[in-house]
């Protein structure tokens, strides 16, 4: 299907302050050549370690519609189509602006200290099913993730879903201003990053900046089971929102979860939404994914669309690499089952994704199995927290732990010998040891902060053990992540 032109040369010139050479009209907007398509407006961003103008001659080769740079850097021929700015950065937040201020569709942002990504994408499922939506690709959450995600948006979009993310305080204030939400949320505030903040309140009031931009009718939706709720429902109302929605499993919450089960491959859900009483499917299994989808809800209902129609959509979800997908490998006389949790890490997301294995069914003579990676950025608490995680271990009944990492040492003494299955230096060694002691019917989930690097690990077992289709019900080839 041929793409809609995005951006003409005349109104990208004019959003920019910029100069534009020949006539061009962009489909789509790209700051990466791997995956720049055909039409596409090519900005030449420059960082510590990188500079994309080096790109810009190979994005026109790829056919990029033009290219925003600072300067026309050599190959590019003097009648390349190019939008000359001051500084491309300032040039794509430049363009996000002018998206946002020329669509009229509603505008959700979301942020929190895990699930901002699974809500966002559950969003997105649940919206564009009633109307044409733009999201956030990946976790385009940044500095540059959210003006690109909003420059990507179409004119005549009915919705935008939008990830706002943060290490430090004050980052979360300009990108909500220029998302400029009507609806904000926050899945829950946790000791994430806590190393750039020294408490989980002024972790709360960098999350609580999302609502700067909030439309002062629209909507905040919070976890009510959060220990931050009032924090940040005090910080809501201080920016003179009225309409705050809560969520969670106390009486008084707004979208409130009545039951969860889950399987293997999802959750039956029972919830009361703002009122209505309502059971769905939810293709991801997990305590903490039920609770999230209450919160997509939420913004649903407070956006005026149909939560029946929303709620349907959610049985469609799948989970994400790295982010709780799993994979069916064959091993000599059976399979395993392997969830990777690898993407990142941090206390929240580590208990939710221990609770999770804790409730899996395990078929004889399978085992509940994990290998865990350090978790970054928690300050003068790390070993605590990671010490921590050796009764949620125990009380979820995991059978064998695999643990790398100068953190997770702590964390892997506390546990009961019984349990302790392998200690490495690095995750390449673990791997090596995870995969010498895997039998028929284990279920394997592995996790870490990114640079934990416990992506090697998912690795190693999908190139070692051949992964099975299960539409085919047969093994494919074998391969990596």
């Amino acid at each position: 299907m041929t793409r809609k032109p995005l951006w003409t040369a005349k109104d990208a010139a004019l959003a920019t302050g910029g100069t534009a050479s020949n006539d061009w009209s962009a489909t789509g907007v790209s700051i990466d050549t791997r995956t720049l398509e055909p039409g596409d407006l090519f900005i030449a961003l420059k960082g510590p370690n990188f500079d994309g103008h080096k790109f810009a001659a190979d994005a026109l080769k790829k056919g990029a519609a033009a290219v925003m740079v600072d300067h026309r850097p050599d190959p590019v021929t003097e009648d390349a189509p190019v939008l000359l700015v001051e500084d491309t950065l300032s040039g794509l937040q430049a363009l996000g602006n002018a998206s946002r201020q020329r669509t009229a569709a509603k505008i959700v942002a979301v942020t929190g200290s895990a699930g901002k990504t699974g809500t966002k994408d559950a969003l997105f499922r649940a919206l564009s099913a009633q109307g044409a939506t733009t999201a956030s690709a990946a976790s385009y959450n940044n500095h540059w993730g959210v003006p690109l995600s909003l420059a990507r948006m179409a004119p005549d979009d009915r919705f935008g879903v939008f990830e706002i993310g943060m290490n430090h305080a004050g980052e979360i204030t300009p990108l909500s201003k220029m998302a400029a939400p009507h609806v904000a949320i926050v899945t829950t505030v946790e000791p994430a990053h806590i190393e750039y903040f020294g408490s989980i309140e002024a972790i709360a009031d960098a999350k609580a900046e999302i609502f700067a931009g909030l439309d002062k009718n629209g909507t905040a939706i919070l976890n009510a089971d959060n220990d931050q709720f009032g924090r940040l429902r005090d910080a809501a109302q201080a920016h003179n929102i009225e309409n705050i929605i809560s969520f969670g499993t106390d009486s008084f919450a707004d979208a409130r979860l009545v039951s969860a089960s889950s399987d293997c491959s999802g959750s039956c859900v029972e919830a009361v939404i703002c009122g209505r009483r309502i059971c769905y499917r939810l293709g991801l299994p997990g305590n903490h994914q039920a609770m999230n989808s209450l919160a997509v809800l939420a913004a649903v209902h407070a956006l005026g669309a149909d939560v029946a129609a929303a709620s349907k959509t959610l049985g469609e979800i799948s989970a994400l690499p790295g982010r709780g997908i799993r994979h069916i490998l064959s091993i000599p006389g059976g399979t395993i089952t392997l969830i990777d949790e690898s993407y990142n890490a941090n206390p929240a997301s580590m208990r939710a994704a221990i609770e999770t294995l804790g409730a899996a069914r395990i078929q004889p003579p399978g085992r509940r199995i994990t290998a865990l990676g350090d978790m970054r950025e928690l300050g003068g608490k790390s070993r605590d927290y990671h010490s921590a995680l050796a009764t949620q271990l125990t009380e979820n009944n995991i059978d064998r732990v695999f643990a790398t990492g100068a953190e997770m040492a702590a964390m892997f003494d506390a546990l009961p010998k019984t349990m302790q299955a392998g200690f490495a230096p690095d995750a390449e060694a673990i791997a090596e040891t995870l995969i010498g002691q895997i039998r028929p019917n284990d279920i394997v989930m592995v996790k870490g902060s990114f640079a934990s690097g416990m992506s090697h690990v998912v690795s190693a077992l999908r190139e070692e053990f051949p992964e099975i289709d299960p539409a085919a019900k047969k093994p494919e080839a074998r391969h990596a992540v």
